[in-house]
């Protein structure tokens, strides 16, 4: 299943790629090797900009004690920090780093409600760049459960993605695993825990949005 982020993307993707062919076909029409050069590299991108909208069906089980992958991707920071946006406090910082091959899907890694949400414009630096958690055009989500625990987790852009999708608001009921959002191309989401929280994953796993178990209560 595609996306619906992704139309428009993909739309526009055909109409350049169907241009780029026929105007090879109109200048080169006795080139048939270029033709068929243009013809595999158009299907080739097609299908790269293809699966990067796919959005899989992803089932999550509820549990009220894991805090759940917010991204498919891989771990590429696990590190006691100083949150100074909302929390200003030390917390356990856990990023999963979306490569343009993943699913951009983002997904709510506890159930609650939205007790905080702010978007923030910035810079593009690189996704695991340290300072593109506080520099990077990001938002800022913090969903607080039942029993008060809270947890907050950034949506951040990359190099290259320069379009973030929310679908959450202040206020708001949330599901567990349930899709809140979406980032174009290649990104990260940072997770940020209360350190008596245990941490299930360890650098460089390779985890997925809405099923991976990040941390345990």
């Amino acid at each position: 299943m595609i996306h619906k982020e992704g139309k428009a993307s993909i739309l526009i993707s055909l109409l350049v790629l169907f241009g780029i062919n026929a105007l090879v076909f109109w200048l080169a029409p006795n080139v048939i090797w270029l033709q068929d050069l243009i013809l595999f590299a158009s299907l080739v991108m097609l299908i790269i900009v293809l699966q990067f909208f796919r959005n899989p069906t992803v089932i999550t089980t509820p549990n009220e004690s894991h805090v759940i992958s917010p991204a498919d991707g891989k771990v590429v920071v696990i590190e006691e920090v100083e949150e100074t946006e909302f929390f200003k406090d030390k917390r356990i910082q856990v990023s999963v780093f979306m490569s343009p091959f993943n699913v951009h899907v983002n997904r709510n890694p506890i159930a609650g409600i939205v007790k905080f949400f702010k978007y923030h414009p910035g810079k593009y630096l690189v996704a695991w760049h340290p300072k593109s958690s506080t520099e990077n055009e990001r938002t800022t989500i913090v969903i607080e459960k039942s029993n008060g625990t809270q947890v907050l987790f950034r949506q951040i852009a990359g190099a290259m993605a320069r379009r973030i999708v929310w679908y959450v608001k202040e206020g708001q009921s949330v599901k567990q695993g349930g899709e809140m959002g979406f980032i174009k191309f290649g990104s990260r989401v940072d997770i940020f825990l209360p350190l008596n929280t245990k941490i299930k994953v360890e650098l460089n796993q390779v985890v997925k949005g809405g099923k991976s178990v990040i941390a345990e209560f």
